[in-house]
């Protein structure tokens, strides 16, 4: 039969593993994240009140061929390829959906120039599953925690 001491030790212990199981579950997205190809960082952070938002704060290759910064040369809209690749928004409007799920909102890829639907799943503290799709076709990569 257990004491009175041990229920408690046993209650408290099964309390600490459960908060150690949910602790990834709450892991926030917001912070600097490593992109798959390794070869930029974005800055995910809040926005328009509660939602997600991203932008590219630094670039493995920032410059060109012609020694200046990388435009976004692909990018649709005529009048944005003139704009440097540094410092543009490429996430938006993610909106929390709980349990480390952010849902409902769009990311540029500046590799072609297309703006797809987004969705973000926070897998532990230093990791994050981003993807873009179309329709029902979804690209997805593994971010890795910068800082």
């Amino acid at each position: 039969m257990m004491t009175r001491i041990g229920i408690c030790g046993a209650l408290a212990g099964a309390l600490i593993v459960a908060g150690f199981a949910s602790g990834a579950l709450a892991a926030e997205p917001h912070g600097i994240w490593l992109n798959e190809r390794k070869d930029a960082h974005v800055k995910l952070y809040s926005c328009n009140k509660d939602e997600l938002c991203g932008e590219i704060v630094w670039l493995k290759r920032p410059l060109g061929k012609d020694g200046k910064p990388r435009k976004d040369v692909k990018n649709d809209d005529e009048s944005l390829r003139k704009r440097p690749m540094l410092g543009i928004q490429v996430l938006w409007d993610l909106e929390d959906e709980g349990k480390g799920q952010w849902e409902d909102g769009e990311v540029y890829n500046a590799r072609d120039g297309e703006t797809y639907d987004a969705e973000l799943e926070v897998i532990d503290a230093n990791t994050v599953k981003m993807s873009g799709c179309v329709w029902f076709v979804c690209k997805t990569e593994t971010w890795t925690r910068v800082k």
